[in-house]
């Protein structure tokens, strides 16, 4: 049988990423409680393509996952992206997984527990070396500085959201990403609060007022305190409850090799 996608291109156009995504998947993440945590991730595997190849083969993308099915986890990356650049006889190799994370929270007073879930991102490069990225959006609470100034009887009130994206040198826990983006708005969120929870949260904010420039300058000096710190990206949105419209903010910075 002729080897269609292997066969030779003219028009000398080579392309950065091929390959396959969504992608349903079991993976493992390592949990600061629990060691590990198990949950389902959308991937995206991928390669780069020279100009002379006209496709990639795209089953044996899977291929190479299935080997990895009781593995795919931070610490196999490097492994799967090596069996993919082998398979697919390239270059580069990426992978991309996208998947919730649980963390059990308690409220602040009653001691409730319950389970928050962050959408989470792990995106891999291997081409000499491994390089990863992980991202984590992280909704908080915040209350407007400039209402409360302004108001003789409560303020704006807000839920934001804080996705942090950053390169390491060494591991990060998530759940630290989530501790510094928590830190840095006005109060954390929970999934489940009683009434003295929301005494304590809504009186919280009031004395922590942050406009989404505080919450991203906040990050941004956690987040560079960190040991190994490649380079962060920090997007900051406020899901504004009085104006028909959003405010944001963003910090991006890269950081000189270790």
């Amino acid at each position: 049988m002729r080897d269609v996608q292997g066969s030779e291109d003219f028009r000398n156009v080579p392309i950065q990423k091929v390959g396959i995504r969504q992608i349903r998947y079991p993976i493992t993440v390592r949990d600061k409680s629990r060691q590990k945590q198990e949950t389902v991730a959308n991937v995206t595997l991928s390669v780069n393509l020279p100009h002379a190849n006209r496709g990639t083969h795209m089953s044996r993308f899977v291929e190479v996952l299935d080997r990895f099915k009781d593995e795919v986890s931070y610490q196999s990356l490097d492994l799967i992206l090596i069996e993919i650049k082998k398979a697919l006889k390239a270059e580069e190799s990426h992978i991309e997984l996208a998947f919730p994370f649980f963390l059990r929270k308690k409220a602040p007073v009653s001691g409730m527990e319950s389970l928050m879930s962050y959408d989470c991102v792990i995106a891999a490069t291997y081409a000499r070396h491994l390089e990863i990225a992980t991202r984590v959006d992280v909704p908080v609470h915040t209350l407007c500085p400039c209402s409360k100034e302004i108001s003789t009887i409560s303020a704006h009130n807000q839920r934001g959201m804080v996705a942090i994206t950053v390169g390491m040198t060494k591991f990060i826990w998530i759940e630290d990403l989530i501790q510094i983006a928590e830190d840095s708005a006005s109060s954390p969120l929970y999934a489940l609060l009683k009434r003295e929870d929301e005494k304590f949260i809504t009186e919280r904010a009031y004395d922590n007022p942050r406009f989404v420039e505080d919450v991203v300058r906040e990050v941004a000096l956690r987040l560079q305190a960190l040991p190994g710190l490649r380079f962060h990206s920090i997007e900051v949105e406020n899901f504004e409850s009085i104006h028909n419209h959003s405010a944001y903010a963003v910090i991006s910075k890269k950081f000189d090799a270790d």
